[in-house]
């Protein structure tokens, strides 16, 4: 389904890689004009500079560690400069590591949780006087914030709270008009995925295809498209909502 989204201001972090890079071209394909960040320069974020200027609209690439959280309000600040208004939110950095929990020291429990929750909060409250009626914020979340991982205790934390934190803002704000919700997503074939060992590769990508109703991976691609529902007027009564793109993993 094509949703045209001509005029829309939209506000994307992460955007150089993965769900997030599918997301910023889908909006910006879609008609949105879209600002996204990236933390390191790489290849990664030329060739997106470089698409995003072969698209239709105004759109902005910038530098920016969402772990600072002074970082994450310049980019607000720059996108409220740039466009006037937010009519869509999405955060979608993130970070994970894998160590055990009773390993688990306090530096890096902050530094996953700074950039999945905190900078969520942040980059929410920068965001409310360029937010208005019709806009729609929307936290990339986990299947895993339900079931849990091991040595993932301080990630699966992170995108539990982003539920709650979802919930409450959605009825806080629901007067206003402004929307927010999760996309809860399963496990998608991006760029980290392709760059394991092949041997590792293939047993993962076994490992969860069994575990999927649909029997495959997601794609960026997908989670864009529930992410554009979200932008778009079809979704004007969706709030405090989790909306799971995971192909029925169990």
């Amino acid at each position: 389904m094509d949703l045209d989204l001509t005029g829309r201001k939209a506000l994307v972090t992460g955007g150089s890689r993965g769900v997030g890079r599918g997301i910023v071209l889908a909006l910006a394909r879609a008609g949105a004009d879209v600002t996204t960040c990236y933390r390191q320069p790489s290849a990664a974020v030329d060739s997106l500079v470089t698409e995003l200027k072969e698209t239709a609209g105004d759109h902005q690439v910038i530098q920016a560690d969402l772990a600072d959280p002074a970082r994450a309000r310049d980019l607000v600040r720059r996108t409220g400069e740039r466009y006037g208004r937010i009519d869509l939110l999405v955060h979608n950095a993130g970070t994970v590591s894998h160590i055990p929990f009773g390993e688990l020291p306090a530096d890096e429990w902050r530094r996953v949780l700074d950039t999945n929750l905190t900078a969520a909060y942040v980059l929410a409250q920068e965001s409310l006087g360029l937010l208005g009626e019709g806009s729609s914020v929307a936290f990339i979340g986990s299947k895993s914030a339900d079931v849990g991982i091991p040595l993932r205790a301080h990630y699966t934390a992170s995108k539990s709270a982003l539920q709650g934190l979802s919930r409450s803002l959605a009825k806080e704000y629901g007067a206003q008009g402004i929307r927010f919700n999760v996309v809860a997503l399963g496990v998608i074939e991006t760029e980290e995925l392709a760059s394991r060992p092949a041997e590792q590769r293939e047993a993962l990508v076994e490992r969860y295809r069994a575990k999927t109703a649909l029997g495959r991976l997601g794609t960026p691609e997908e989670v864009a498209g529930a992410v554009l529902i979200l932008a778009s007027d079809l979704s004007r009564y969706v709030t405090g909502s989790t909306l799971y793109v995971d192909g029925g993993i169990s």
